[in-house]
C-alpha cells in the first residue's frame, strides 16, 4: 500500500449535504441526527483503541526480543493516546458523552463491540497478524474520518493516521520475516485467522448509520468502498510473499 500524504484539515465540509459550509466546531452546531451518529461512531472508535491495549499487554514483558518489547510499548502508547483523544472529544457532548467515556474505560475483553478485539493473543505471532490486518482496518477507518465535518475530530485524525502507519508496518514486516524464516504455514494461518475478522470490522454493506455519516460529512467512504480498498491492499501485499488471500466471503459474521 502506498501510504497517503496527510494534509491539514480544511475549514469547510468537503462532502455530503453540507458540502461547502463551515465545519461544525461545537456540539451546538451539529444537527441532532448528526450528533447521534457521531456519538455512535466515536463509541466504537474509542472501544477499539482501549481494547487493543488490553490484547497487547501480556506481550509487553514477554515479547521475544528487546526490540519487539519496545515496539509493543510504542504501539500501546499510541493506542492509549488515540483513546484519550476520543475521550476528550466525547466529553464535549456533555453528560451523555462523559457516560460513554466512562463506560469505555471499564469495558474489558469479551465485552468489546467488535469480535476482533475480544480475542486474546495466545502466541507472539498473533501480534503480527493483528497489527498487519486489524490495525490496517483501523487505518482505513481513520482515512474515512480524515477532514471530517466535526472540527475537533478532524484536527485529531492526522496524528492518529501517522501513528497507525507504524503499527501496520510492524505487522507486515513481522509476517514477511516469518515467510523468510521458513514459517510460511504459520504466516498463512495468521492471515486466515485475522483477515475475515478484519473484513467484518467494516460493518454492514447497507448501513443507515454510515449513510447518515456521509450525509453530514462525518465519514467520506461507505463500508463496502473501504472493504474493497482493504481487500485490494492486502492482496497486493501477501501475494508477493507467496501467501494466499482467503475467500472474502468465508468465516464472516457481518455482510
Amino acid at each position: 500500500m502506498r501510504l497517503p500524504e496527510y494534509k491539514k484539515p480544511k475549514r469547510v465540509i468537503g462532502w455530503g449535504e453540507y458540502k461547502g459550509l463551515r465545519k461544525f466546531e461545537s456540539i451546538y452546531d451539529l444537527p441532532e441526527e448528526a450528533t447521534e451518529v457521531l456519538l455512535k461512531l466515536l463509541t466504537v472508535q474509542g472501544d477499539t483503541e482501549f481494547a487493543s491495549i488490553e490484547q497487547h499487554l501480556p506481550w509487553l514483558l514477554n515479547a521475544p526480543t528487546l526490540s519487539d518489547r519496545v515496539s509493543i510499548s510504542r504501539i500501546m502508547v499510541d493506542e492509549m493516546r488515540h483513546g484519550w483523544q476520543v475521550i476528550q472529544i466525547l466529553k464535549e457532548f456533555g453528560d451523555e458523552g462523559r457516560k460513554i467515556a466512562e463506560n469505555l474505560l471499564w469495558t474489558r475483553m469479551g465485552k468489546h463491540k467488535l469480535d476482533a478485539f475480544n480475542i486474546p493473543f495466545n502466541m507472539w505471532e498473533d501480534t503480527l497478524g493483528f497489527t498487519f490486518l486489524i490495525d490496517r482496518v483501523g487505518l482505513y477507518q481513520l482515512l474515512a474520518f480524515e477532514d471530517t465535518s466535526f472540527g475537533p475530530l478532524a484536527r485529531a485524525i492526522p496524528t492518529m493516521l501517522m501513528e497507525e502507519e507504524f503499527h501496520i508496518n510492524f505487522g507486515y514486516f513481522g509476517i514477511k520475516k516469518l515467510v523468510e524464516e521458513g514459517k510460511k504455514d504459520l504466516a498463512q494461518a495468521l492471515i486466515n485467522k485475522w483477515f475475515p475478522r478484519g473484513l467484518d470490522m467494516f460493518g454492514h454493506s447497507k448501513s443507515y448509520t454510515i449513510d447518515l455519516a456521509y450525509k453530514y460529512g462525518i465519514k467520506k467512504f461507505k463500508n463496502d468502498e473501504l472493504r474493497e480498498m482493504y481487500i485490494k491492499d492486502v492482496k497486493e501485499l501477501v501475494t508477493p510473499l507467496g501467501l494466499e488471500l482467503p475467500n472474502p466471503n468465508k468465516n464472516r459474521r457481518i455482510f
